[in-house]
């Protein structure tokens, strides 16, 4: 329950796929699978879910000190539009279509040998359909976020900050915590909390073809009205599965992944903070039980 919040506030703090200029783009399908209510019963709907995403990350300055660690201006954008083929959820989901799109600019600076700050300020818009033209004020969220960066080892991060949204119609203040671990070579690990959340292990087989085991979490909101009342639809789902890589060339990589969708979250909420205290006591959280999963991305590096 309570970790739709930690999604949201990760999701909404800023758009930043790391110090590299790159551009993706992936398309994503969870199978259909039975439908879970508050009260963790079963009923008759189902639904599958088809998603587009994409990002561009382009750093328009930057530079090393003695320590290897930089001063960057970055600006990050990315956008996600997903399809739910819903069937027989009516009074639980009705929701055919989410569209979320953000913008932000982010600044990373060394303070010490040990420490940088990384700051980002931007915006989102997020909405229940694909059409800008129903683009209203009420779809707009402010974005930011300042957090101290500890590089305690070479290849290990951490870091804490504060992070605020405007999810509830005014500014919120959240604590943002972030982590970033990897170990590369032959074999190789990734522990990433910075845009959603992925952990990731694996093996580089030939030049032209990595094998890892990867299990990441993502999500998406709209903001929506219902009965007349302003809503926030909240989707979360966590994936497990083996992700063969393709490495075209050394900056275009193609990752395929086939594996599991092992939970899938998705509800509404009013908004208004008062709704988001009361929700953390629930116990369940409306759901989707486990299905299918399978992905395919396209990754460039410039």
């Amino acid at each position: 329950m309570k970790t739709r919040w930690l999604m949201l506030i990760v999701f909404g703090v800023f758009v930043f796929q790391g110090l590299s200029a790159q551009v993706w783009l992936k398309a994503e399908y969870i199978g259909s699978s039975g439908f879970r209510d508050v009260d963790n019963k079963k009923v008759d709907g189902k639904d599958d879910m088809k998603v587009i995403q994409g990002g561009v990350n382009i750093p328009v300055s930057m530079k090393m000190d003695e320590n290897n660690h930089p001063t960057a201006w970055m600006v990050g954008l990315g956008a996600f539009y997903a399809s739910m083929n819903n069937k027989n959820l009516s009074g639980y989901i009705d929701q055919p279509h989410i569209f979320n799109a953000q913008m932000a600019v982010s600044y990373i600076r060394p303070l010490s040998k040990k420490w940088s700050l990384l700051a980002s300020v931007g915006a989102g818009i997020f909405m229940d359909t694909g059409s800008l033209s129903y683009l209203r004020w009420n779809n707009v969220m402010g974005i930011g976020m300042a957090a101290a960066i500890w590089h305690l080892r070479a290849n290990l991060d951490l870091g804490m900050g504060l992070a605020l949204n405007t999810s509830f119609g005014y500014p919120m203040v959240f604590l943002a915590l972030f982590v970033g671990w990897r170990i590369e070579g032959r074999y190789m690990v990734n522990v990433s909390m910075m845009d959603g959340a992925e952990v990731s292990g694996g093996i580089q087989l030939h030049d032209l073809l990595r094998l890892k085991l990867v299990g990441s979490m993502s999500g998406m909101l709209a903001f929506v009205k219902q009965d007349g009342k302003d809503k926030i639809f909240t989707q979360q789902y966590i994936i497990t599965g083996l992700q063969p890589e393709l490495m075209i060339t050394k900056s275009l990589s193609v990752p395929i992944t086939l594996g599991l969708s092992a939970y899938r979250a998705a509800f509404y909420d009013d908004r208004s903070l008062k709704a988001m205290f009361k929700s953390m006591d629930r116990d369940y959280d409306p759901h989707f039980s486990p299905s299918f999963y399978a992905s395919i991305a396209i990754k460039y590096g410039f």
